[in-house]
């Protein structure tokens, strides 16, 4: 093929792919929201109470201005949390957007520079920004006072939220390739329980500071000495800057606001530099690579047969795979959030354990869901009662392995905070029998009600659309379940507590039990597991 005759890639021009980038957002925000209508009235109902909620803090924020010394502060802390957030938002949401994934275009024909104002553009679309948009206006008006420092807010709250979205982006570009493999979205999975503990402890802050107590005001002093600083870092400093020349600030507050538009410039050619190497560099990851051979000595202390063997492949499984990761450390997390709450709230106790038996209990949920079509391979060895209960056997065997250490080490660290140890014997007693009635319970519904699960690995996602049903009955009824199946020792150390009898047996007792509530749940679900393999295998290839 001569040069004459070889086809020639048409290269869109820049304006093409800026209005390109903006319709392709248009028509995915549509798309999504025509999949079903529980989905768009979801989004809409979701997106009228965030601007709601938005419209609310913005206006208490205005509010404050001319009523409390330093009202400006809290807008300085208010943009301060919202900057982590954007900056954070897209490591452990980047694979549930997208929009936010700039290696979709790699095979396209564009340039870095229309690429990169079409995605821009594109970026400002949504609730999210419009939300931000919301909250940065009140945040400038809790300071602001003037009509000069109205002029300045003209420029200082589209400045702000540019460089808010533009840091959300080069964020989610720069590490595209991290983030759309699995160490990324194991990253994902630690960035969701650490926001979710961060959010809890800025609930617990403001409490404190915006809370009336014993009859006293507001009092923002708390606030000063962070914000002296973070008025002076970008893009917060925008947002401070209304407030600089209100008070007759100048200098300082063409200071701030040359500091946001020296970000908001780093902030575009870093984004500008990672789209381009995104479009020129191959992906490591799709390239060959030797790998040894996995040793076996890790895995000598499993039993032997095929008990052993199933327990081995779920660990595997809660280890490697995204979903599975996700829903383990959002059982830990949820406990620890909660014990964490009740220790600076001053109504913690060391039976708060028994959450730790019924979250991770919650393991053993949906068990051959997780396989997804894998399943077959697990179905063509089922043959007889016996292998059925090997392989639910197994799978219990491997929640236990990690939920018992983790109840234990939990258990020694409340006893240490309240320093209740008298009633740890107890509360680990009754811990461990909740936990035996979990895996009961689950191994019943794994069988009885299986759900299907999403053909992606978004850890954010457990279920395929339309299984609502199926999870409210997976969830809700096995944790009622575990409540019905725990009264026999839950009503004994309610006698001994209010009898002032011995409460230790349940150490012995507990166990015991929920070794025999779950080795009756897997006897009684081993024959409905060989009888229902069609249709466990139909829901587990679902898609």
């Amino acid at each position: 093929m001569t040069a004459a005759t070889a086809p020639v890639t048409a290269v869109p021009d820049d304006r093409t792919v800026v209005r390109g980038l903006v319709a392709l957002k248009l028509r995915l925000l549509r798309n999504g929201l025509r999949r079903s209508r529980g989905r768009a009235a979801v989004y809409v109902v979701g997106g009228v109470l965030g601007l709601g909620f938005a419209g609310l803090i913005a206006f208490g924020m205005a509010m404050l201005n001319g009523r409390y010394e330093g009202s400006g502060n809290t807008g300085v802390m208010l943009v301060g949390v919202l900057t982590l957030g954007w900056a954070a938002l897209p490591l452990f949401l980047f694979s549930s957007d997208e929009s936010a994934d700039p290696t979709r275009l790699t095979m396209l024909p564009l340039r870095p520079g229309p690429l990169l104002r079409g995605s821009l553009l594109a970026s400002l679309i949504g609730p999210g920004p419009l939300i931000s948009l919301v909250l940065v206006t009140g945040a400038v008006l809790s300071g602001a006072t003037g009509g000069a420092a109205a002029a300045t807010a003209v420029v200082a709250v589209p400045l702000a939220l540019l460089c808010l979205v533009t840091l959300s982006r080069a964020v989610a570009a720069g590490n595209a390739r991290m983030l759309s493999s699995r160490r990324g979205k194991d990253f994902a999975i630690f960035g969701g329980l650490a926001f979710a503990l961060l959010v809890q402890g800025a609930n617990v802050g403001s409490q404190s500071i915006f809370g009336r107590q014993h009859g006293q005001d507001i009092d923002l002093g708390p606030l000063r000495p962070i914000a002296a600083v973070l008025r002076w870092i970008p893009p917060v400093s925008a947002v401070d800057a209304p407030r600089s020349v209100g008070a007759g600030e100048y200098g300082a507050a063409l200071l701030q606001l040359a500091a946001a538009g020296a970000l908001l410039v780093l902030l575009l050619r870093w984004w500008r530099g990672s789209l381009q190497e995104l479009m020129v560099t191959a992906d490591s990851s799709t390239l060959e690579v030797a790998r040894g051979v996995q040793s076996a000595r890790g895995w000598r202390f499993l039993p032997e047969g095929r008990t052993g063997a199933v327990m081995q492949r779920h660990l595997r499984y809660a280890w490697r795979e995204p979903r599975a990761k996700a829903a383990l450390f959002t059982s830990v997390g949820m406990t620890l959030v909660i014990c964490l709450l009740s220790v600076v709230q001053g109504w913690s106790s060391v039976y708060l354990l028994a959450m730790t038996g019924t979250f991770l209990g919650l393991q053993m949920l949906n068990l051959f869901g997780m396989d997804g079509s894998a399943f077959w391979m697990v179905a063509a060895t089922l043959r007889t009662p016996a292998d059925a209960r090997d392989e639910l056997r197994g799978r219990a065997y491997a929640v236990l392995s990690y939920a018992v250490p983790v109840t234990v080490v939990l258990g020694l660290v409340l006893a240490a905070v309240t320093g209740d140890w008298s009633g740890l014997p107890s509360a680990l007693g009754l811990a461990l029998a909740v936990l035996g009635g979990g895996i009961a319970l689950g191994s019943v519904f794994s069988v009885l009600a299986p759900y299907t699960m999403p053909a992606d690995s978004n850890p954010m996602r457990n279920a395929a659309p339309g299984q609502g049903g199926l999870i409210l009955l997976n969830q809700f009824g096995s944790m009622l379940g575990v409540a019905v199946l725990s009264l026999p020792v839950g009503g004994y150390l309610l006698w001994a507590l209010l009898s002032d009898g011995p409460t230790w047996p349940l150490l012995l007792l507990g166990p015991a039990y929920g070794a025999l509530v779950a080795t009756l749940g897997i006897r009684l679900a081993a024959p409905r597991l060989l009888e229902r393999v069609p249709e466990i295998m139909a829901k587990a290839i679902e898609r």
